[in-house]
C-alpha cells in the first residue's frame, strides 16, 4: 500500500509516522527544504522537495498507483485542489484538510463536487472534543465508547496509598472498573494483573458511566458536580471561534479574550452572543480583573502551546472547575501527567486518529489515540464471517499490548476474560498500543473462508439452511 503526504508540518508529520507503522510504503512532498530535511534525518519515507499542485511532480510520482493521498498544507484551497487532481489522475482516496470556518458550511458540497473523499477539520474537531468534555458533569478527563454504556477516564495516582506499590490485581474499592492502560513519566503500558503502580502513574480506568461517575466524585474532592453555564476562551483563532459557536449552541455563556483588535470586531460581527474582550489574555491582572475564578471553565486555545499550558495552570489556581489548554506539538507528552490541568487536548492527534480510523476502514466504529498517541482506542463490531467469531478469547493469541476491555451484548456491558467467547454483532472496546494496533486490526478484521463457514453452521445444526 502506497501514501502520499503533501505538507509536512506537525499534522503531516504525526501522520507519515503512523502510516509507517502500518506498513505504507510513504511518500512525503513538501516545498521547504528544511522541513524535508528534518524529514529525511527521522522517518524513513521517501521525501521530495517541490510543488505538489506541479502535474509534472505529480506524473513523475506515477499518482494513479498512491492508494491515498492525505493533503495536509496551510493552504485549504491547495488541499482541495491537489486532492481533486490526485483523485482525476487516478489516486484511489483523497483526504483533506480545511480549516477555514468559512468553508465549514458547505464541506459536503465541496466533498461531493469535487470528488473528495473526506474533509478534514483539525480545529473544529479538536473543538467538539474540548465541548464534549466540558459538557460531561464530572471533573475527570474521560471518553465514551458503545453509545455512552462504556466510559474512560484518566486518574493520577499521585502519593495515594490505595494505589501506590500495589498489583492491579490486589487493588480494590475501584467500583467494578478496569485500568486498561498506565501512563509512567510520559511512557504507555498496557499492563496486567501484576504490574505494580508506582508514584504519579497516571491510569486510565474503564467501566460503566455511572461508576466512573461515582469514582471522580470520590477521588477528586469535588463533593458536588457542576453543569457547565459559563466559559472563558483564551485566544480568538479557528479553534476559539469553533469553541464559542459550539457552546452557544448548547446555551452556555461564552467570554473571548483576543488581543488583536481586528480579530475582535470579526468575532463580534461572526458571534454575536459571544462577549469578545480586546486584551492580553497571558496577563494575570487582567484575567483576574475578568474574574475568570467565577467561570465554570477555561480552555486556552492560543496558537502558542506553551502559553496555553501555563495559563491554564493559572487558571486552575484560581479555583476555576475544568481548565483545559489546546496543544499541537509533543514537545511536551513527558511533562503533562505532572501537571495540575484537568486536561490537554492535541490537535495533532484527534486529527491523525480521524484520519486513521478512515485508512483502516469502517470495520472501527470509533478510535482514539491516547496517552500522547501511544495508545490507541478502538471500538469494533464482530461479524458472523470473521474468523474471532465463536472463539474465547484466550484462543486468539493476541500480541502483547493489546487488551480488550469490555464486550457490549444486547444492550449489556460485559467485563470479559479469557473465557468470553465473541458472538456476532458483539461490540468489543479495546486497548492496543500503537505499534501492533495494524496487526491486532488484521486479527479482527479476517473474514473466514466459504468452508468455515459451512463447518460452523454445521456445528450449530443450520447445515439444511444452506
Amino acid at each position: 500500500m502506497k501514501a502520499l503526504v503533501v505538507g509536512a508540518g506537525k499534522l503531516g508529520y504525526r501522520l507519515a509516522a503512523a502510516l509507517i507503522d502500518e506498513n505504507y510504503e510513504v511518500t512525503v512532498v513538501d516545498n521547504d527544504e528544511a522541513v524535508i530535511k528534518n524529514i529525511q534525518n527521522s522517518l524513513d519515507v521517501l521525501s521530495i522537495c517541490a510543488n505538489a499542485l506541479d502535474f509534472g511532480v505529480l506524473e513523475e510520482l506515477d499518482i494513479s498507483k498512491f492508494d491515498y493521498v492525505l493533503a495536509t498544507t496551510t493552504n485549504d484551497e491547495a488541499n482541495v485542489i491537489l486532492c481533486t487532481i490526485s483523485k482525476k489522475l487516478g489516486a484511489k482516496y483523497a483526504i483533506a484538510r480545511v480549516r477555514d470556518p468559512e468553508y465549514i458550511k458547505h464541506l459536503g458540497f465541496i466533498s461531493k463536487e469535487l470528488e473528495i473523499d473526506k474533509i478534514i477539520n483539525p480545529d473544529f474537531a479538536t473543538a467538539r472534543s474540548i465541548v464534549k468534555y466540558l459538557m460531561k458533569r464530572y471533573q475527570l478527563y474521560s471518553s465514551e465508547f458503545a453509545g455512552g454504556k462504556v466510559s474512560l477516564v484518566e486518574f493520577n495516582i499521585g502519593t495515594d496509598p490505595n494505589f501506590i506499590g500495589k498489583r492491579i490485581m490486589d487493588i480494590e474499592n475501584i467500583n467494578d472498573l478496569l485500568i486498561s492502560a498506565i501512563s509512567r513519566s510520559g511512557e504507555a503500558i498496557i499492563p496486567n494483573g501484576r504490574t505494580v503502580l508506582e508514584e504519579n502513574d497516571v491510569i486510565i480506568l474503564a467501566g460503566k458511566s455511572e461508576n466512573i461517575e461515582i469514582f471522580d466524585k470520590e477521588h477528586t474532592g469535588v463533593k458536588k458536580t457542576r453543569s457547565l453555564r459559563s466559559t472563558m476562551i483564551l485566544g480568538g483563532g479557528k479553534t476559539g471561534l469553533y469553541l464559542a459557536m459550539l457552546l452557544l449552541n448548547e446555551n452556555i455563556d461564552v467570554t473571548i479574550v483576543e488581543l488583536n483588535r481586528e480579530r475582535c470586531l470579526e468575532l463580534k460581527e461572526m458571534i454575536p452572543d459571544a462577549e469578545v474582550i480586546n486584551g492580553d489574555g497571558t496577563d494575570i491582572a487582567i484575567l483576574e480583573e475578568e474574574m475568570v475564578h467565577t467561570y465554570d471553565s477555561f480552555v486556552a486555545a492560543t496558537g502558542i502551546d506553551e502559553a496555553n499550558l501555563l495559563m491554564s495552570l493559572v487558571a486552575k489556581q484560581t479555583g476555576i472547575y475544568k481548565s483545559v489548554a489546546k496543544i499541537s506539538r509533543t514537545n511536551y507528552d513527558k511533562v503533562l501527567d505532572k501537571l495540575d490541568i484537568d486536561a490537554v487536548f492535541n490537535t495533532s492527534y484527534i486529527t491523525a486518529a480521524e484520519i486513521l480510523r478512515e485508512i483502516r476502514g469502517k470495520s472501527s466504529l470509533s478510535l482514539h489515540l491516547l496517552l500522547n498517541g501511544q495508545v490507541e482506542c478502538i471500538e469494533l463490531i464482530i461479524k458472523e464471517r470473521q474468523l474471532v467469531c465463536g472463539k474465547a478469547l484466550e484462543e486468539l493469541n493476541l500480541p502483547e499490548g493489546v487488551l480488550i476491555i469490555a464486550v457490549i451484548r444486547n444492550n449489556e456491558m460485559i467485563v470479559p476474560n479469557g473465557k468470553t467467547v465473541l458472538e456476532s454483532g458483539d461490540r468489543i472496546v479495546l486497548f492496543a498500543m500503537h505499534q501492533v494496533a495494524p496487526k491486532m486490526q488484521k486479527i479482527f478484521s479476517s473474514e473466514g473462508k466459504i468452508k468455515d463457514a459451512i463447518n460452523s453452521l454445521m456445528n450449530r445444526g443450520l447445515a439444511d439452511e444452506l
